[in-house]
Formats: structure tokens, C-alpha cells, sequence
């Protein structure tokens, strides 16, 4: 057998299909295929890190500690802490680093074939890594771009200094010197798994298949319910944007839209978050909590640190490739994000003709460049990367548009996560949020003076037709210059004081009671419009739900209850479980009686969660594939469970089978299921067994422990997909402050701390925030490397 071709094969399994961080689908046929622990993989089969470093930047110490993993990371010279941060990240999470960062240039084809072909030719055609080159020119000049190289020169001397990890020599390559470039892509990365949606384009397709009312019906542009995230606000303008006709696509978008689904934000992503003030609190502190939802694998997507700086010390969470903390607090406030879900993409149809695409009576050319993508084992695929003024030009089966989104151009957010962690107080905190341009975020921050924040942060678009201001949610005539973006410049520098949201007219309010945030519409009454549909409210409500009658109890909000909070498992789609009942009663007694005895908890030891878990899914097959695929539309298409669950019983999807005929149907898809797989209880189905290693292989896997929660719960857990809470935390400014990850801290299978907080994170329990420090385990000393 051909190891190389063995190799390539399961690399692309691996990585061909997504564009997101987690988005990497388990190929263990492919490592039974040959011996994995051989050669070269055994010499890279451990964890051991040199105790002492040479650092150009001078001294620096990491004390890992004993029982988690998680490094302290102190130096009395900026640079010197951030180029140890650099060495840390590269000990304990390289392969992460190198695959994220090969998926994103769109490079994975030059060492696995022509599998990832379309994913290379998806990331070339956006260039994202020329947008991470604009933002790096723009930020070269500042403090935080020196801070940034040295954490760059810091991966490179492990990658010089340590072993590679193992997977590397399963795979038999190496990785490239790592750039300051290379991080700001990471943060590309997160952004446009947060925010890169084509959902307009995807609507579009759906309402030429379907028809306009059909489609607006299934995607409504406002889910309807009363728990926005900003309650009983003044002012606004609902009516101030103007509301658009559904307008079809001018040819057949269905193809397009199918090769993009599977680049965009994974389905699940969100997150929870709460702050509430010390006015309402035992303690008499303010309270923070925040568990962001992402895609789980092994290792997780965040990585735990604590820095210790000459004029700060900062606690928390990032994302592997960045070197400052994202999520956390340092010894003034904390901070915590959710996903706003703002509409930051836009799609434009032209008039073309070979070379050049009409824009404003005149005919332009596009920005033309013939790019090669280097594939092993066959010839190099050249492919022709078009640009028009509003950004990429991507095309697929006769159908073409063009495509604007925030992050493709030089953005702040860099400076703006330093910002956070060495921030003094709220003036800081307000200062540095105005610098956060990507992704568009719901922040929450409390700090030690007792101040509370929430605010929307991100740059969002203002789209006018005629001078009039629109909705972002249609398809614009490039061609006439409708829907663009004043001062936007595609790969360059953009003017956000013109076609963009200022920063004073974002929905934020200082120094609430309390506010939560789930994703949920983010106020009734905006200034502009800020996005469309948002995510299903069912966390959102019960967040507010609980919020409230503890407020107005007699009991103040305790540290318990925050965590307690985050514990929740109540899933409101189970006002469906009643007709479930009824409609199967004479089929499945037992069900039926277990459904209507239940109170709604997605909860390990529950019969009824188990079997209406199973059962949603299936109905929402039955309801839509017979149409769906007649239309050409696949499963990317189902509505949201809002909207699922709320269908008229004696509306157009019942209008041939009835409601109880179409659960019957999908309750029994449900139950053959859970019989075939030997499923009890809800916790037998619901484990931690899906979170795994990229490679999919048992030795590098988590163990599996029963969890509660679904995607409808505050207690976050989608193990159909996974996504789930990537990081819970919950901060007192102050006082205490606790976290748990969903795995481990150390990404080298070896390691003792590669899942050891897997089962606490199952359990819902957590771990001190910071953690103790043990005895130093890597000195740095002033030297070359």
C-alpha cells in the first residue's frame, strides 16, 4: 500500500468538507488502513517540553499547574511574556495552529490531493489571507504588532526547539514558520465562523423553489416572541428601514448556494451570557457569566492562560494562534461574548460580459489574478480569482455573485483584544469596544467598581437604495450600485465612519440591573437594522425567565445561582411533547404516557428526552424532504425549530397528512433508532462520545460520560453535531471567579491534562479561576534561539 496516498486520504477526510474551526469530520477507516504509531510517530509520541529556552525578548517563566494543565506565564518585559505565550501555544496546541491555518489559505490540496480541491478553491477565491495581510499593513506600526511578532517568534522556536506532535507524524509533514500574519487569519477564522452566513443567497434560492410565500413563512424575517435582549427600550425606529419585496435571483442560485453551505458558520453556534448588578447580588459585587457555543473537538477550540504582565495580569481564554486572553478578566473587570448574528454579508448580481461587469452605466473589469493551487500527486489546478469593487466574485453552475463582508477588509480587533485585557475600568472597556470591527459580538463587563456593561460591538453595514435606507436581507443589483457599503474597500483600508453603524448608535446600555443575551433578537426598536431571523429564542427566554423570578423574589443572586443557571436543561420545544403524546398513544402507550408525565428536561436519566430528541429531527424529514427534494433544496434548508415548532396544525405542511400523521411517521423513524442502537435513557444517547479528535481514532479520542442539554438549552450541548459551551464561566469582579473547558488544556494525547476536565465540563461543575501555579516549568533566558 502507498502510506503517502494513505496519508493524503485522511487528511482530506479530514479537512476537505469545512471551512470552521471543529467543522473536521472523523475518518478512523482511513488509520486502519496502515500502522499509525511507526517510525517517525513514535519519536513525536510525547509530551515533554525543554525546561529552559533562549528568548531574544529576555527573561520569561511558564508554571504550569498540577492539576489542570494551565500555564502562568509572567515576564517583567511585554515582548518577552508574548514570545513565551508564542512557545507555550506551539508545546501544547501546534497541529491546531497548522491545520487551521492551512484551511484557511486554502493550501491543504499541496499535501493531500485533489480531495480538498473545492475547499481550497473556496478559501482562494474569498482570500481570506489577503484580508489578514491588510489588517497585519495596517497594524505593523502599532505596540500590539510588536507584541504579535514576538509571540510569532516564540511558536517558531518550538517548532525549532520541541517534537512535533504526533499527528504530525502520522501524516508524515512539517509546518511552516509561523507569521504575525498568521495570527490575525485566526482571528479571520473566528469571525467568519461566527458571522460568514449565506443565508440570503440560501432564502433567495428557496423562495424562486418554493415560492415568495412559502419562503417568508418558513424564514421569517423576525421570530416571533416577546424576550429580546434589550427589554422595554426607549426611542428606536422599527419602521426606519425600509422593508423589502423578496426578490428572486436572476438565475438559478441553488447550485451556488449548495457548494457555500458548506463553508458557513456551523449550525449551533452561539453562546450565553449574563451580567447582573451588585445592587441585586449577595455579594454586593456584579456578577458575569459566559459560556460561548463552537464547535467541540479534541483538543477544544479555547486554550486556557493566565499572563502576568509588568502593568497587568489578565485570566481567561483563547483561541490558539492569538496570544492575547479573549474571554476573561483581569484585575478590574471581566468580560464575556455572544454572538450578535448581525447581517455583515452582502450578495450582488451584475450584467457581465467576458472581462468586465457593468456597474453605474459603465463597464469595469474585474480585478483579474490567475492563481495555482499546488496538488499532490496530480497537476497544479489553476483557477481565475475575480474581484469587483464590492468584493469577491464567486460562481458556480451558470449562477454568479458578488460578495462583501466586513472581515475582508483591514480591521482593529487585534488592538482591541489587547485593549481588553490591559483595561483599568469601564472608560477603557467603552474605548475598546469602539476597536472591536469583527465579529459583531454582544459584549457583558462588570467590574470592581460595580459598573455593568452591555453593548453590541462590530462594524455592521447601512445599505441604502435611492438614498433610502434598506434591509440587508436581499439580493442587490450590483450593477445599479444598490446596497453598497460607503467607504468599504475590499483587501485595503475602509473609511467606517460612512457606510457603517456608528459606534453611539449601536444598541448597548451602560450600567444595567441585568441583562441576558442568547443570541436572541437583540432589541424591538433598532436604530438600523442590524440582521435577520437571529437564532431560536429558547435560551433566550428561559435566561430571562429565571432572571426575573429571582429578581423579583426575596432571594439576591448568588454565585451558586449563576452557576446553576448555566446547569439549566429545560427545552421549550417540548410544548410540542403533549400532541407527540396524543399522536402516538395507540402505537406507543408507554411514550406517550413518559411525554406527558415530562417537564421538559433534557436531562440524562429521562426516557421521554431521549425519544423527543430523536423524534425532532425526524419530523422535521417528514415534513420537508418530499417537497424540499423536488425543489433541488437539501436539509440546509429546514427552518429553524421556532418555526418548526410554531406551524399552523392546519396549515399548507399538513395540508395532505395531518399533524398527528406526520409525528406518527417520524416517531417511528425515532424509535427504530433507539432500538437499534439499544438506547434507555436520554444519557445513553447523549454523551461526550461525539466530541473527538479530528483523526477520529479511539487513542486520541475523549472519553465518554453522559451530559445534559441540548441545542435548545441553556446548558448548551448539540451532540448531533457537536457544538455546544466551548468555555463556561462565571466571574464576581472582585471575588470568585470559576471556568471548566469541554476536554482538556493540553492538546498531546499523552499529556495528563489532555481530557481532564471533560467530565467536570459533563457535570456542569468547574475549577478555580486562575488556577495555583506549580513549580516553574520552563525558564526563558535572554539569547538567541
Amino acid at each position: 500500500m502507498d502510506s503517502e496516498l494513505t496519508r493524503r486520504g485522511l487528511i482530506a477526510a479530514i479537512v476537505g468538507g469545512g471551512a470552521a474551526a471543529g467543522a473536521m469530520s472523523p475518518v478512523s477507516s482511513y488509520l486502519r488502513r496502515f500502522a499509525p504509531l511507526s517510525g517517525r510517530a513514535w519519536a513525536d509520541a510525547t509530551d515533554r517540553t525543554n525546561d529552559t529556552v533562549r528568548s531574544p525578548y529576555g527573561p520569561a517563566s511558564v508554571a504550569y499547574d498540577d492539576e489542570y494543565g494551565v500555564p502562568t506565564i509572567e515576564a517583567d518585559d511585554e515582548r518577552a511574556l508574548y514570545f513565551a505565550t508564542g512557545y507555550v501555544h506551539g508545546a501544547n496546541r501546534l497541529f491546531q495552529l497548522d491545520l487551521q491555518r492551512r484551511q484557511m489559505r486554502g493550501q491543504l490540496s499541496e499535501v493531500v490531493g485533489e480531495a480538498t480541491l473545492s475547499s481550497d478553491e473556496f478559501h482562494r477565491r474569498m482570500d481570506f489571507a489577503r484580508a489578514a495581510d491588510a489588517t497585519w499593513d495596517e497594524l505593523a506600526d502599532s505596540e500590539t504588532a510588536d507584541l504579535v511578532e514576538a509571540y510569532a517568534d516564540g511558536v517558531n522556536a518550538c517548532i525549532e526547539n520541541e517534537p512535533l506532535p504526533v499527528e504530525f507524524g502520522l501524516l508524515d509533514y512539517e509546518p511552516a514558520a509561523w507569521t504575525p500574519q498568521d495570527t490575525v487569519l485566526m482571528e479571520k477564522q473566528i469571525a467568519w465562523q461566527l458571522t460568514g452566513s449565506f443565508e440570503t443567497l440560501r432564502n433567495a434560492a428557496a423562495a424562486d423553489a418554493l415560492g415568495t410565500e412559502t419562503s417568508s413563512d418558513l424564514y421569517p424575517y423576525r421570530l416571533d416572541h416577546d424576550a429580546p435582549i434589550l427589554r422595554d427600550t426607549d426611542g428606536g425606529r422599527p419602521d426606519a428601514v425600509r422593508e423589502n419585496s423578496m426578490r428572486t435571483p436572476s438565475g438559478d442560485a441553488r447550485g451556488l448556494a449548495r457548494w457555500l453551505s458548506g463553508f458557513e458558520s456551523p449550525p449551533g453556534i452561539g453562546s450565553n451570557s449574563w451580567v447582573v448588578s451588585g445592587d441585586l447580588t449577595e455579594s454586593g459585587r456584579p456578577l458575569v457569566a459566559n459560556d460561548p457555543h463552537l464547535s467541540l473537538m479534541a483538543p477544544p477550540v479555547w486554550f486556557e492562560q493566565v499572563l502576568d504582565a509588568p502593568d497587568y495580569t489578565v485570566r481567561g481564554v483563547t483561541f490558539p494562534g492569538v496570544p492575547f486572553v479573549v474571554i476573561g478578566e483581569n484585575d478590574h473587570g471581566a468580560w464575556g461574548f455572544t454572538n450578535v448574528g448581525a447581517d455583515v454579508m452582502d450578495f450582488y448580481e451584475y450584467e457581465t460580459r467576458p472581462g468586465e461587469y457593468r456597474y453605474r452605466g459603465e463597464w469595469e473589469a474585474f480585478e483579474t489574478e490567475e492563481v495555482t493551487i499546488p496538488v499532490a500527486d496530480a497537476p497544479d489546478e489553476t483557477i481565475t480569482r475575480r474581484t469587483t469593487r464590492h468584493g469577491p466574485f464567486l460562481e458556480r453552475e451558470g449562477y454568479s455573485v458578488a460578495v462583501a463582508w466586513t472581515g475582508l477588509t483591514a480591521t482593529r480587533t487585534t488592538d482591541a483584544i489587547y485593549d481588553f485585557n490591559r483595561s483599568t475600568g469601564l472608560s477603557d472597556v467603552l474605548a475598546a469596544t469602539e476597536l472591536f470591527d469583527e465579529p459583531t459580538q454582544n459584549l457583558v463587563y462588570a467590574d470592581a467598581d460595580g459598573n455593568t456593561l452591555y453593548y453590541a460591538t462590530g462594524q455592521i453595514p447601512i445599505r441604502t437604495i435611492d438614498g433610502e435606507e434598506v434591509r440587508g436581507d436581499q439580493l442587490f443589483d450590483g450593477s445599479a450600485g444598490e446596497g453598497e457599503w460607503a467607504g468599504f474597500t475590499p483587501y485595503g483600508t475602509t473609511d467606517w465612519s460612512q457606510g457603517f453603524v456608528p459606534f453611539d448608535e449601536k444598541p448597548g446600555v451602560v450600567n444595567p440591573a441585568y441583562v441576558g443575551t442568547a443570541n436572541q433578537r437583540v432589541t424591538d426598536t433598532p436604530e438600523h437594522y442590524l440582521a435577520e431571523s437571529y437564532s431560536d429564542p429558547y435560551r433566550g427566554i428561559r435566561i430571562y425567565e429565571r432572571l426575573d423570578e429571582r429578581v423579583q423574589s426575596d432571594d439576591p443572586v448568588t454565585f451558586e445561582f449563576a452557576q446553576d443557571l448555566h446547569d439549566d436543561a429545560y427545552d421549550g420545544r417540548s410544548a410540542l411533547a403533549g400532541p407527540l403524546a396524543d399522536a402516538i398513544s395507540d402505537d406507543y402507550p408507554g411514550y406517550a404516557s413518559a411525554l406527558r408525565d415530562w417537564d421538559g428536561e433534557m436531562v440524562r436519566g429521562s426516557t421521554a428526552a431521549l425519544a423527543f430528541a430523536l423524534w425532532f429531527d425526524e419530523y422535521k424529514r417528514e415534513l420537508f424532504d418530499p417537497r424540499f427534494e423536488g425543489g433541488g433544496l437539501d436539509d440546509a434548508y429546514y427552518p429553524r425549530d421556532w418555526v418548526v415548532q410554531h406551524l399552523d396544525p392546519d396549515g399548507e405542511w399538513f395540508a395532505e397528512r395531518s399533524r398527528a400523521a406526520v409525528m406518527r411517521a417520524a416517531f417511528d423513524a425515532a424509535v427504530e433508532t433507539i432500538d437499534a442502537e439499544g438506547y434507555e435513557t436520554y444519557g445513553d444517547y447523549n454523551t461526550t462520545e461525539a466530541i473527538t479528535h479530528p483523526f477520529g481514532q479511539s487513542f486520541l479520542n475523549y472519553p465518554s460520560y453522559p451530559t445534559d442539554g441540548s441545542r435548545a438549552t441553556v446548558n448548551n450541548y448539540a451532540v448531533e453535531r457537536p457544538t455546544g459551551s466551548s468555555w463556561r464561566m462565571v466571574c464576581e469582579p472582585g471575588g470568585r471567579s470559576v471556568g471548566v473547558i469541554p476536554g482538556g488544556n493540553d492538546g498531546e494525547v499523552w499529556s495528563d491534562h489532555y481530557s481532564d476536565q471533560l467530565e467536570m465540563w459533563a457535570d456542569t461543575e468547574y475549577k478555580p479561576l486562575p488556577v495555583t501555579p506549580g513549580e516553574t516549568s520552563i525558564r526563558f533566558v535572554e539569547g538567541e534561539r
